[in-house]
Parts: structure tokens; C-alpha cells; sequence
């Protein structure tokens, strides 16, 4: 089962089934995607304007550029001192945040707006921080080319617009910046929790589906439902008194008893008194299955059918060891159904003459199943819950029981996948057929009865 290719359907119900591992990724994923985009915001810019005086030197320069279409050596000399270092170290002391010229050099990018202005930008995580930066750097620039020990002589340069820390819509795009990181974040996370929910599956043999669990032994799915899962004997008793299933599964169970009614008939244990019973396999690393046997006995006592439930000799007693102590001890509740019996056999017994129908529970051991010696009954049944057991683990049960003259006629699954879509239906269980004649392609019987 878990080698079959995967389509798209298959592989959306084993997401929707480990629905809890990719929802935690999804959280995960939002959590750091937003932590992400709050730690590291992306970087603002802001720019100051500086503009320089219109000598002759510079007219003659960008003459020059216009005619020739190059650039104005004047302009790109100034651009080369403003990211020079020592215009960059006479900034530093009014940079934000504190660093070193290396660092911004880096941070800090110089422009050309025009032949007589240069602009200078400055890159940081927040608005107060890129205004005050390039600020810095467009002063200590107008202060270095202004003295009278610059290189290229004095220039008497002026701050035509001093960077802002205004940002129109910055909190909103902030917001909009960290929703987009935290939705980016939660559809990575869905992602990996769905690879992961697929490559688990993949692995997990375990049977899930209806069909995949009636194709393994070749027996058909009579009902499914949830159970209980008592784990004392107290939770086992109130199971007993209190068990009422909803009406889709009463319906189920209602067919199934008729199902198993129908194969009694049949049956070679049958006494002639219409007395039938059915024994519920469950396999001991299955314990939710334990319940099935019971909570089908105390069905079929509310609707009026006089009904033992008897918990036998046990491969396992283990297992049963909570039910048994349940069932031993003597009721004293009203609620239990008026036509149900409970019985604990330590040997093969007989079971009261008033009784119509008998289920027996028994647990096998998955690995080597031998069924005990309990008594026997019209119908044998598998119960096993959705995602419990393997394909080779209910095939051996299937071949062990015919061994010991019980053949399995059904499967009652319990706790079905909630996104389980088939239904096992094998051909129905109910009277033999007649003998059928051997028939050419053409449909002509070709045995001929004397």
C-alpha cells in the first residue's frame, strides 16, 4: 500500500489526516516568517541634496558633456570627494548607528541630479536613522569641500535639501511588508508539513481506508463506527450501562446483525433453535478494537435481542484484564440493557438456553495468532481500527483462523478515517449460492446433470 504512486487526492487526504503536524508547521512557518520580517525589516532610504555653485570651471565642464555626451568632470569629481574617506570620517561622529567608515561606505551611495546638484543616500533599517546618516555625510561633505585645505580648491557648496525621516505610509507598509513575510513563512511551513505527512505515509504500512482493509483478507467491511476506549474497569462498566451510538452508526450495526443473521442461517454450528452467535478477532496491539465486540453486544440487546457477551479463555489476557474485571463483577445499575448477559468463561461452556445471540470477544497476538480454546460460533468476525494494523499482520490472522475451523466472514472497523470516501463492500455476506455450471464464452453451460 505504501508503494502505490500517489495522486493528488490520495496525497490531500494524507494531509488532511495529519491535519495537527501541518497545522504546527503553518504556525511555525507564519511565526518566523513574521519574526523575520520584524528582525530584519527591509532598509529605508533617504537622500540630501547638495548643490554646488555654477562657476565658470563648472559652465565650461558641462558644456563640454552636452556637446560630447560625457559625463561633467567637474560633477564626478565632487561625487568621488563626497564617498571619499575623509569626508566620510568627518561624519561618523553624527552617523546612526555607530560604525565604522568601511561600514559606511557601504551604506551610503552618491549621485547625480543634475550637473550642479549631487544627491547623497543613505540605507538603514529605519527612516530617523537613513535621514540622520545622509545628513551627516552631506554636511561633513560641504564642510570638507568649503575649507581652505581641499584638494580640488574651495567650493562653496550648500545644503539644498536635507534628507527627511518622513516616510509617507511607513507604518502601513511596514505592515503590509510583515503580513507578506508571515503568510510567505506559513505557506512554506504548509509545504514541509505536507512533504513530511506524505513521506511518513509512505512508510506507514498500516491500513486505513475501508477498501485497503477488506481487499487484505478478501472479506467484506459489514459496519464501521466509533468506539469507546476504556482503559479500567470502571470506564469499562459505564461503556456497558451508557453506550448509545448515533443514528448513521445504529443504522450500520442494524444491517450488519441483519448481515450476520442471514449468514447464521447457513452456518454449520447452527442448533435448529434459532440461536446464533459471531466471535470478534481483535488483534492484542489493537486495543481499540477490544471494544467492538461489546458495544455490538449492547446494541443488539436495546433492540430487543436477547444477547450474551461472553469474554473467554484470552491469547492475551492482558489485554482484557480491565474488561473481564468489568464484566465479573455483578451489576447493580439499572442501566445496563435488560436483554444483555455478561459472562466470563475460563474454559469452553455453554451459554444460557434464553439466549438468541452470543458474541465472543477474543484476542490474538498480531505476530503469531492462535486463537484459544473458546467456544465456538456460527460467524467469525475481524474487528480492527482504522490505522492499527498491517495488511501481513491481518493476513495472518485470516490464515490462522480457518486453521482452527473459524473462517473469517467480516470486518467491523473501528474509529473509521474521517476522510475515508470507500466502503469495503466485498460481495455481500448472506446464503451460499447454488452450485454454478462451468459456461463456455458464449454463456452454454457445458456440464451436463444426469
Amino acid at each position: 500500500m505504501s508503494q502505490e504512486a500517489l495522486d493528488l487526492r490520495r496525497s490531500i487526504r494524507i494531509v488532511r489526516r495529519h491535519k495537527l503536524l501541518v497545522g504546527i508547521m503553518v504556525a511555525l512557518g507564519l511565526v518566523l516568517g513574521g519574526g523575520y520580517a520584524v528582525l530584519n525589516p527591509p532598509l529605508i532610504t533617504s537622500t540630501a541634496l547638495v548643490l554646488l555653485p555654477q562657476s565658470a570651471q563648472a559652465q565650461a565642464g558641462a558644456a563640454a558633456a552636452a556637446n560630447n555626451n560625457t559625463s561633467d568632470p567637474y560633477t564626478a569629481t565632487q561625487e568621488v570627494i563626497a564617498e571619499s574617506d575623509p569626508v566620510l570620517s568627518g561624519a561618523l561622529p553624527q552617523v546612526r548607528p555607530v560604525m565604522s567608515v568601511n561600514e559606511l561606505s557601504g551604506v551610503v551611495e552618491i549621485g547625480t541630479a543634475t550637473p550642479y546638484i549631487i544627491s547623497v543616500s543613505a540605507k538603514e533599517k529605519t527612516a530617523v536613522d537613513a535621514a540622520a546618516t545622509a545628513n551627516a555625510v552631506a554636511n561633513s561633505y560641504i564642510r570638507f569641500v568649503g575649507s581652505d585645505s581641499s584638494p580640488g580648491g574651495r567650493v562653496l557648496a550648500q545644503l539644498l535639501q536635507p534628507a527627511s525621516s518622513a516616510v509617507p505610509g511607513g507604518r502601513l507598509k511596514q505592515f503590509i511588508i510583515d503580513g507578506i513575510y508571515a503568510l510567505l513563512g506559513a505557506l512554506i511551513g504548509l509545504l514541509i508539513g505536507a512533504v513530511i505527512a506524505v513521506a511518513t505515509s509512505r512508510r506507514d504500512r498500516r491500513l486505513r481506508l475501508r477498501d485497503e482493509i477488506a481487499n487484505s483478507i478478501g472479506a467484506p467491511v459489514l459496519a464501521s463506527f466509533p468506539v469507546g476506549h476504556p482503559s479500567n474497569a470502571g470506564e469499562w462498566t459505564r461503556l456497558l450501562e451508557d453506550y448509545e451510538p448515533g443514528a448513521l452508526h445504529a443504522l450500520q450495526l442494524r444491517k450488519a446483525i441483519q448481515q450476520l443473521e442471514m449468514a447464521a442461517a447457513d452456518g454449520k454450528f447452527d442448533d435448529g433453535n434459532n440461536r446464533w452467535s459471531f466471535t470478534v478477532l481483535s488483534l492484542s496491539s489493537d486495543r481499540g478494537a477490544l471494544a467492538i465486540g461489546p458495544q455490538l453486544a449492547i446494541f443488539a440487546a436495546s433492540q430487543g435481542i436477547p444477547t450474551a457477551l461472553v469474554i473467554g479463555p484470552q491469547q492475551d489476557m492482558a489485554v482484557t484484564a480491565a474488561l473481564r474485571t468489568a464484566c465479573a463483577a455483578p451489576s447493580t445499575s439499572s442501566k445496563r440493557p435488560e436483554n444483555l448477559q455478561v459472562i466470563v468463561l475460563d474454559e469452553d461452556a455453554e451459554v444460557p438456553r434464553d439466549v438468541a445471540l452470543t458474541v465472543v470477544v477474543v484476542v490474538v497476538d498480531g505476530r503469531s495468532p492462535q486463537v484459544p480454546a473458546t467456544m465456538r460460533t456460527t460467524v467469525t468476525l475481524l474487528g480492527v481500527s482504522a490505522g492499527a494494523a498491517t495488511a501481513d499482520q491481518l493476513a495472518r490472522v485470516a490464515v490462522s483462523a480457518p486453521s482452527d475451523g473459524r473462517e473469517i466472514r467480516g470486518i467491523l472497523v473501528a474509529d473509521p478515517d474521517s476522510n475515508d470516501t470507500t466502503t469495503g463492500r466485498l460481495p455481500q455476506l448472506g446464503r451460499r449460492g447454488q452450485h454454478r455450471l462451468p459456461t463456455r464464452t458464449t454463456g452454454i453451460a457445458t456440464e451436463i446433470r444426469r
